[in-house]
């Protein structure tokens, strides 16, 4: 049986004015900034505010793999599973980011029936909110780099510079460069260098703010260097944060599309999860939290990344609590874990899935024990899987009293989601006893050891002499309480990628510290992670064309 791409689904859908979906949703016309027919942003004060939020549901998974988890094809699904069942439901998505796209991942606008429309659209250039973030974070760095040339009376060490330009491209040429070359009238020659759009601290900025007037005093506290002294340089030093937030004003309000079925989704923000927070904007989820009675959001890669940092970073910040938390795995993925290659995934193998699962058990441990939140786990169906496969699973989750869920959003939308919908319901019915896995009081150091053993399950970590000098100045000039979001490896509970499963025994090394003053938290860098990715040998772009009609063809 042949099956159609899921761009080729996505292109096959009649999609419903942009108007109409907004009426859905109950947002007013005075509110709704079209992008054409089918997208456009909101402006969050010209909604009613007195309206009661509805549940907040998070869709996280295991640790990914080459085989697959879809929890953004899961979080659509469910999405609109619930509105079958009903009930006013509306997904809060992240933005995909050029560099996934025409990298090695392809676009993340859910797939098969379950994807947010206009697909080609959401996954190239949107309405922009990436190239305002680009263009805010090089103009401080342009006005950073004039403000040494010009005499510099901050005092502004050029080695002591922290503040990078960014392009939404996975490009390694840009990693490290030599730049103010050629003469006294080229600027400063110094080393410097590119950071993916995503990591860029504007993001994180724009995805934490509250308001213009929030997002303005966050782009303010921006530490761009130091002075020979050792004195933080800020973003408001050099006068930069109001230009920056014109920039930004526009890209501040949240997107709004639909899913294939006609369900509201909003779509906002897109940092990545091994190298940033990995959640949609604070402001599209409060924004769907006022809309809707259920809110399904996703936070990027595993749940040891992406959920641990939406619960203890954005959730923190934000004021927000979960209602409910959906683990989304797939028997391939587990089997992969297990130590299956990649070719040989679709045969049935429980001794390897069962090597695999303390993997998934590790992750819903965490949620249920760490965080206290009710949780449910959505195997993501394949035609490989078997009976035998699927009983495994679901033994192994009841013994820690969380029920499975097979879901089939792919093959078949919201219908295929129905159970999944239901025991998601049920949970968030519940009280829980939501809390974080650290608290701020604890020490810079601490807070890293008590998150690498409680979430990772390893020895604690290990900082470089490098990463303890910083955390020593970090906390005598006053940054030592913040969060901490660590950037790691994505497809390891460790900072090792090649250490699958459930790995013990092993610590973390912490390479380098920063502050992100205007987001509001600290970053350690973890073994080989990278803030500008790499093209693979092979990128999807060589695969992505358009034809005399203006037809995309290849993208996924």
């Amino acid at each position: 049986m042949a099956y159609l791409s899921d761009i080729e689904i996505a292109q096959r859908c009649k999609l419903q004015p942009i108007g109409e979906i907004a009426e859905k949703a109950g947002i007013p016309d005075e509110a709704l900034e079209p992008y054409g027919r089918y997208k456009a942003k909101i402006d969050p004060k010209l909604l009613p505010s007195d309206r009661e939020n509805g549940k907040l549901i998070l869709v996280t998974a295991i640790n990914p793999t080459p085989a697959g988890e879809g929890k953004t094809t899961t979080t659509i699904g469910l999405t609109d599973a619930l509105r079958k069942l009903g009930k006013n439901a509306m997904a809060a998505l992240r933005e995909p980011s050029l560099g996934p796209v025409f990298g090695l991942k392809g676009g993340a606008a859910g797939g098969g029936y379950a994807q947010v429309v206009p697909m080609e659209d959401i996954n190239l250039h949107f309405t922009g909110d990436f190239h305002a973030i680009g263009a805010a974070n090089n103009l401080l760095a342009a006005m950073l780099d004039n403000h040494i040339q010009q005499g510099n009376s901050l005092g502004i060490d050029p080695k002591r510079i922290v503040w990078r330009r960014c392009v939404d491209m996975n490009d390694r040429q840009l990693r490290n460069i030599v730049d103010g070359l050629g003469g006294q009238p080229n600027g400063v020659p110094r080393e410097d260098g590119f950071d993916i759009t995503v990591a860029s601290e504007i993001m994180a900025i724009l995805c934490l703010a509250s308001d213009i007037t929030d997002l303005k005093q966050r782009l303010g506290r921006v530490v761009v260097g130091y002075t020979y002294a050792g004195k933080p340089v800020t973003a408001s030093d050099l006068k930069a944060q109001g230009a920056m937030a014109a920039l930004l004003k526009d890209a501040l309000k949240p997107n709004l599309v639909q899913t294939l079925e006609g369900t509201p989704a909003l779509v906002h923000g897109g940092p990545f999860a091994n190298i940033a927070h990995g959640c949609n904007s604070v402001t599209a989820t409060k924004l769907a939290l006022r809309l809707a009675d259920y809110t399904v959001t996703e936070a990027g890669f595993g749940a040891d990344l992406g959920a641990e940092k939406f619960l203890d970073i954005k959730c923190r910040l934000a004021g927000l609590k979960p209602n409910a938390v959906v683990i989304v795995a797939t028997v391939r993925a587990l089997k992969y874990h297990g130590g299956v290659k990649k070719e040989n995934l679709n045969t049935e193998n429980l001794e390897a899935l069962k090597r695999g699962l303390p993997n998934l058990l590790r992750h819903v441990e965490n949620i249920t024990s760490v965080y206290g939140l009710p949780c449910v786990v959505a195997i993501n169906a394949f035609p490989s899987d078997t009976q035998a496969e699927l009983a495994l699973v679901e033994a192994e989750c009841r013994q820690l009293g969380v029920n499975v869920a097979l879901s089939e959003v792919w093959a078949k939308g919201g219908e295929g989601g129905i159970k999944l919908a239901q025991e998601v319901l049920r949970l968030c019915e519940q009280e829980n006893s939501f809390r974080f896995s650290y608290e701020l009081e604890e020490g810079i150091e601490d807070k890293l050891n008590t998150l690498a053993r409680r979430i990772y399950h390893a020895d604690g970590v290990q900082l470089t002499s490098k990463a303890k000098k910083q955390a020593q100045e970090l906390t005598a000039l006053g940054f030592d309480k913040l969060p901490v979001c660590v950037a790691k490896t994505q497809y390891s509970f460790s900072d090792d990628p090649a250490l699958l499963g459930a790995p013990e025994n092993f610590t973390v090394a912490v390479r380098n510290l920063k502050v992100s003053a205007g987001a509001g938290f600290l970053v350690a860098l973890t073994g080989d992670i990278m803030t500008m990715p790499g093209l693979p040998k092979s990128p999807a772009a060589e695969r992505i064309d358009v034809d005399e009609n203006g037809v995309i063809t290849g993208l996924f």
